[in-house]
């Protein structure tokens, strides 16, 4: 086994350690936003419709409204973020894809000249609408990035754990993702970095994963030994580079679903207790859960797992420390949760979802074990949940659409993988509809944009607090530790206990836009356009 690094094998600040001043794209001049140098203070009034039972059997509709104070930090922290899983593919990709936007990498393909970019990240290369101009009516629409000041991810220090030694340039060509004219541009810096050992129960991941297995902090079963040493690592790494937040994000294998067992895992003192006696249902990445949760260190799961056993979030509830996941939502669920929707709302009967995906790449090889395979299914399974118990004219009495999903491992393919979906639906007067899709997706190239919004998000959500407004004397606070406003990015999304899920693409995206525009004492901007249409 090879000896635990004792502190970052190379200085990311000299690659990653420019820092951005953030731009100030607008100012909203209103008596209840105040600006200071640290904060942003807004008063916001939050509507929404209360529903009583009525004695006719329907209901009374009653207009809410609840009035907020939001205070949110101005100054952007350097931030770092360490990544389990390091050395595969997702980890080399996003490191060698931030290496290069950095440096503003330009390099050629078979296709012409390439320059860096961050496509796929809906915070770099998505636009919102902040509202209309005065004089002409035209909408201006300014970058997600730039409606609050917000990390850059150029910015970020990067780091990690990985159960295989690879440095990140052999990683990155093991992968298979990138460009070899890009990969020679990159090799050098990314030749430096070396992912610190990190904690292997063979039980967990498909036994075809043993061969990489050559970095590991010894021991095969959870104990509170790895949940100090990942604290430790954590501590040093923030130290090394003179941090001022780390998020740390689970990109390693997927894991098979732990038991839910009662006095083990279902509340937080048995889970530390299941954890110090290394309880064979506890699962690495709860180790990474809960040492980020006592470190007081955002963590989210990208994996399909349930991480976030009851214990786990009971006890980032004690400690009111953020937690999210799970399950990255790049390619074939993206487009499910975004064409279910429409199909639903448009009155159309979906009544069976057939997908089927071929990839080649590790994650495939680990997905090729049963046990792997069913938490993937699991998280693919449920994105239509919310939509379909949403419409019940379409759905009566538990009614729910067929829904199989098949996962194959095809060495060939590689990284692309293909997605080949049946959406079968009953139309009017009893015809019907089929709808087939075949997607080519490069996978890591999807999933990386999705892990810099993660990060950027939740960092920005350490410095939101909020209270209710008629509680004068009251501290602020932040948000629920569980950060369901990271779901646009996840295809299983975690909501505080007891709250719905919601799974619906334009539903996520518009919660996040919104509490952004609360942030700086903007009402969510209305598509009525009644401006445009009553005069």
């Amino acid at each position: 086994m090879a000896p635990h690094a004792e502190e970052p094998v190379t200085d990311s600040n000299a690659i990653f350690g420019h820092h951005f001043k953030p731009a100030v794209p607008f100012v909203v001049e209103s008596p209840n936003v105040t600006y200071t140098e640290d904060e942003v203070l807004t008063k916001y009034v939050y509507h929404t419709t209360s529903l009583e039972p009525s004695s006719n059997g329907g209901y009374i509709a009653i207009p809410k409204e609840t009035k907020y104070d939001f205070k949110t930090q101005r100054r952007v922290p350097k931030t770092g973020v360490l990544l389990v899983g390091w050395g595969g593919n997702n980890g080399s990709t996003v490191t060698a894809g931030i290496l290069a936007n950095r440096l503003g990498l330009r390099w050629e393909t078979r296709e012409g000249l390439r320059e860096a970019n961050y496509y796929g990240s809906v915070i770099m290369s998505s636009t919102i609408k902040l509202g209309t101009e005065a004089k002409t009516g035209k909408e201006i629409n300014l970058p997600f990035h730039d409606m609050l000041p917000m990390v850059h991810p150029n910015d970020l220090v990067i780091g990690g754990w990985d159960i295989n030694s690879m440095n990140l340039a052999d990683a990155m060509d093991r992968a298979q993702v990138l460009e070899p004219t890009l990969k020679a541009l990159v090799r050098k810096e990314m030749a430096l970095m070396k992912p610190m050992p990190s904690i292997y129960y063979p039980d967990f991941i498909a036994a075809n994963q043993e061969d990489r297995a050559d970095n590991l902090i010894p021991g095969s079963k959870a104990s509170m030994v790895h949940v100090d040493q990942i604290r430790e690592d954590i501590r040093k790494f923030k130290s090394y580079h003179d941090l001022d937040k780390v998020i740390v994000l689970w990109t390693a294998n997927t894991e098979r679903y732990a038991e839910a067992l009662l006095g083990i895992n279902d509340t937080a003192d048995n889970l530390l207790n299941a954890i110090k006696n290394s309880h064979d249902e506890v699962a690495p990445s709860t180790v990474f859960a809960v040492a980020c949760v006592l470190e007081k260190t955002p963590f989210i799961n990208g994996s399909p797992q349930n991480t976030f056993v009851k214990g786990a979030i009971e006890l980032a509830e004690e400690h009111g420390s953020f937690i999210g996941g799970d399950d990255f939502k790049s390619g074939q669920t993206k487009m499910k949760s975004a064409l279910v929707d429409f199909m639903i709302n448009a009155g159309l009967k979906l009544t069976s979802i057939a997908s089927y995906n071929h990839l080649g790449n590790n994650d495939g090889k680990n997905l090729s074990s049963q046990k792997q395979f069913r938490s993937k299914e699991i998280s693919k399974s449920n994105v239509v949940d919310d939509m379909v118990e949403a419409n019940h004219i379409l759905y009566q009495d538990g009614e729910h659409p067929d829904h199989t999903v098949v996962i194959k491992y095809m060495p060939a393919v590689g990284d692309s993988k293909r997605a080949l979906d049946e959406y079968y639906a009953e139309i009017f007067m009893g015809g019907h509809q089929t709808i087939s899709l075949f997607n080519v997706c490069e996978d890591s190239l999807l999933a990386s944009p999705l892990i810099i919004d993660l990060v950027l998000v939740a960092e920005m959500m350490t410095r939101i607090s909020w209270k209710l407004a008629e509680d004068k004397d009251t501290e602020y606070k932040g948000f629920h530790s569980v950060l369901s406003v990271l779901s646009y990015m996840l295809k299983a999304p975690l909501t505080p206990p007891g709250t719905p899920v919601v799974n619906a693409l334009a539903k996520q995206r518009a919660a996040l836009i919104n509490i952004f525009r609360a942030c700086v004492g903007l009402q969510p901007e209305s598509d009525m356009t009644l401006e445009h249409k009553l005069f």
